[in-house]
């Protein structure tokens, strides 16, 4: 029996199975949606594969009655990302605040790389835009929906935006991404318009989330559409990027890379570059190319670390 691991929590998987009954001769087609509660085979930690959310696996039923398998075999993965732990996702939705917390866009930036080197397509949605009282995700807009990403402005609490956004989701295995406090859980609840999630807070003192989403779990919108909550973090770990090739994953970088005058340019110390002459001509966002920059840096002091 093929099923989809839709929860995993301390290593007990809740696995959804679609079972289809025809009825007598007459063509009717029953579709029950099952889920089973099951565990792993040692076999797999022998082999260093672990199960995770969004995996299709194949289950040996132990008993019917207290719906209770055995994974048996995990099905070749599309996608895979390490942190969260996630497989088959097709779009990353990441989520940003315009205002506690105050935008990270650093940490855009980099998942916007990550989600390129691993080929997943991208939604950012700019979130909280009622408590910008400067306007300044307009901004934000701006430079993204430029370089070809899109980007939905909602008022999650509101319900401002979430159509818009439902229609982005279709179809897709969805994982939403960003800082804790930022609106995810808000936004999955918007969505399905009741409380499935528990609801981040914002601390007044530091105004930092704190994290209350402790396990990755899809939940279904429709039959071939899914959002998954997954746990907050405040860091993102790129470091299967290497740094020089860091800037082919900003996508409005990539066009300029073949007009360096260098082979191998890292495009930070070189002053004939194509990528900054795509800032001079305005091609390319100023504060995007500096937070390149640091991303950078802190790819190549990981690999120089790793020397030693």
């Amino acid at each position: 029996m093929q099923g989809l691991i839709v929860e995993n929590t301390a290593n007990l998987y809740k696995i959804k199975v679609k079972n289809i009954n025809k009825e007598n001769n007459l063509e009717k087609i029953n579709i029950s949606n099952e889920i089973y509660n099951a565990t792993a085979r040692g076999k797999f930690k022998q082999n260093e594969i672990i199960p995770v959310v969004g995996d299709i696996v194949e289950i040996s039923v132990i008993d019917e009655e207290s719906k209770t398998a055995v994974i048996e075999k995990v099905e070749e993965r599309k996608k895979y990302i390490k942190r969260p732990k996630m497989a088959n996702i097709t779009q990353i939705i990441f989520v940003v605040s315009s205002k506690d917390p105050k935008p990270d866009l650093l940490m855009l930036d980099k998942q916007l790389a990550f989600a390129e080197f691993i080929g997943i397509k991208c939604l950012i949605v700019l979130n909280k835009i009622d408590l910008d009282y400067n306007s300044e995700f307009v901004k934000i807009r701006s430079t993204y929906q430029k370089i070809g990403y899109s980007v939905i402005e909602t008022q999650a609490k509101s319900q401002i935006g979430i159509c818009e956004l439902k229609q982005k989701l279709e179809g897709n295995i969805n994982a939403f991404s960003g800082n804790s406090g930022v609106g995810k859980s808000t936004l999955i609840n918007g969505i399905f318009n009741r409380n499935l999630t528990v609801e981040g807070e914002i601390s007044l003192k530091n105004k930092k989330g704190k994290n209350t989403t402790t396990t990755v779990k899809l939940y279904e919108i429709d039959e071939n559409t899914y959002i998954a909550d997954t746990p907050g973090f405040s860091t993102f770990d790129i470091s299967e990027i290497n740094s020089q090739d860091l800037a082919k994953y900003f996508k409005e970088f990539k066009n300029k890379i073949d007009d360096c005058e260098f082979v191998g340019c890292t495009h930070i110390k070189e002053e004939k570059c194509g990528i900054k002459d795509g800032i001079k001509n305005g091609e390319i966002s100023q504060e995007r190319y500096e937070r390149f920059c640091k991303i950078y840096e802190e790819l190549k002091l990981k690999e120089e670390r790793k020397k030693w």
